[in-house]
């Protein structure tokens, strides 16, 4: 296995931006609600571009959320946009009932999720948006892992009719896979091969966990790395085919230990091929403030920590 390489580093966030303006060219009927958050969400460049299909609702997002619906049922595919934390768990019971239960034409992408969203602490963190949007029934949810596949998801979406959370970060993280490659909503995508050990990672453990299998690589040890973009629909037919080779799994994602992509690996495997499993993810706490990267140490979210349950999880495998 080759040391995996990267040219730059890229706010996942700002691939959101350049695929929305891209999904104006493309669809008409596109329209964009945000929530006072233009800039940060990044859909300013929607907004100058489209002015005339731009929304700024201000700070009402359960309002942002009907006004999206009702513009899908008139035949819109309708794009809302804020903090994770604010357009999912402020606005549940909206996205329940006008987005999920009426099944609209609606997509609800969520910026500055997980813990690296840093200094600005546990009120606006979220590491439990996944558990919460993949509970509802109809709902579509992605986690891109770079700039690159967060664009191509955006895109994606727009073709989708139905509800989707999309879900993408703050911080300037390795941009590494392919540009302008073909984003398959409910397709895993398999980044190393191996025999030893699953690991499969979404969002930004992605890099984290190829760096791993480099170092595991290093130690004699083959691990399979398969990147989970969508969590829901899940695709259970790599995960088995990953798994009936390695019989263990690791999981990694920025998210709590409870609901999150460790949570469905885990439902896939008591049903279908029970074996050995360890998580990397937070336990059952809120954030705090501080720079990503010191969160990510503090909360275990790393490429050491894949390395350590990867570890841990073969030696349970010969138990």
């Amino acid at each position: 296995m080759q040391e995996i390489k990267f040219t730059d580093k890229k706010e996942t966030r700002a691939g959101f931006g350049e695929g929305l303006v891209e999904v104006g060219k493309q669809h008409p009927e596109a329209v964009c609600l945000c929530a006072d958050l233009t800039g940060s969400v990044k859909m300013d460049g929607f907004a100058k571009a489209y002015p005339e299909r731009f929304f700024q609702v201000g700070i009402a997002e359960a309002n942002m959320v009907g006004m999206a619906a009702g513009m899908a049922l008139a035949g819109k595919t309708a794009f809302v946009g804020s903090f994770a934390n604010f357009c999912t768990s402020r606005v549940l019971d909206q996205i329940r009932m006008t987005v999920a239960y009426s099944n609209t034409n609606v997509k609800i992408c969520g910026s500055h999720a997980g813990i690296t969203l840093g200094e600005d602490g546990a009120t606006h963190q979220v590491m439990e948006d996944i558990g919460i949007m993949k509970t509802l029934p109809n709902m579509v949810v992605i986690n891109p892992c770079d700039f690159n596949q967060t664009k191509a998801a955006t895109i994606a979406i727009a073709n989708y009719k139905g509800p989707v959370y999309l879900r993408f970060g703050r911080p300037k993280v390795p941009n590494f896979t392919p540009e302008n490659h073909e984003f398959k909503i409910g397709k895993a995508l398999v980044m190393n091969e191996g025999s030893d050990v699953s690991i499969f990672a979404t969002g930004h453990l992605v890099y984290p966990a190829l760096q791993a299998a480099y170092v595991l690589y290093q130690k004699g040890v083959s691990a399979e790395v398969i990147n989970i973009h969508t969590i829901k629909p899940l695709d259970t037919e790599r995960i088995l085919k990953s798994v009936s080779k390695t019989r263990c799994v690791v999981t990694a994602e920025e998210h709590l230990i409870n609901g999150g992509l460790g949570d469905s690996i885990a439902q896939v495997l008591v049903r279908n091929l029970p074996c050995p499993q360890e998580y990397v993810a937070m336990d059952d706490c809120f954030g705090q403030s501080g720079k990503p990267e010191q969160l990510l140490e503090e909360y275990h979210l790393n490429e050491a920590a894949i390395v350590e349950a990867a570890i841990k999880v073969i030696a349970r495998k010969g138990c």
